[in-house]
């Protein structure tokens, strides 16, 4: 007796040749919480990892870009660092939430 169902060929994404890291995860959450339709085309399309791992290089490469201009603009030099450890400490923290705030705008949730 033929059977009339359709099954779909489904195969499973190998995991990264490396593990996620911070930017990888939030953005990973971000699509699961918010953008679920995305999530599901990326999984069964096989390149979540793929997406989620160029999300990851491009906010780390955004974050190494952008802080030692903001910190310049901060004025956290190295002066500043034998002087006062703690201010310099202060902007430097500063500084990167003010880079991870555009990096959670431009990459993590869009």
């Amino acid at each position: 007796m033929p059977s009339n169902y359709y099954l779909p060929n489904l195969t499973i994404e190998p995991p990264p040749d490396r593990s996620l890291g911070k930017y990888g995860l939030l953005r990973l959450r971000y699509l699961k919480e918010h953008r679920p339709v995305v999530w599901a085309e990326y999984v069964m399309d096989g390149k979540l990892y793929a997406h989620l791992l160029e999300t990851e290089d491009a906010a780390n490469n955004l974050l190494e870009n952008m802080m030692p201009g903001m910190a310049k603009e901060a004025g956290a030099t190295e002066e500043l660092k034998a002087r006062d450890p703690m201010r310099w400490v202060g902007l430097m923290n500063c500084c990167k939430a003010q880079v991870e705030e555009i990096i959670f705008a431009e990459l993590i949730m869009i």
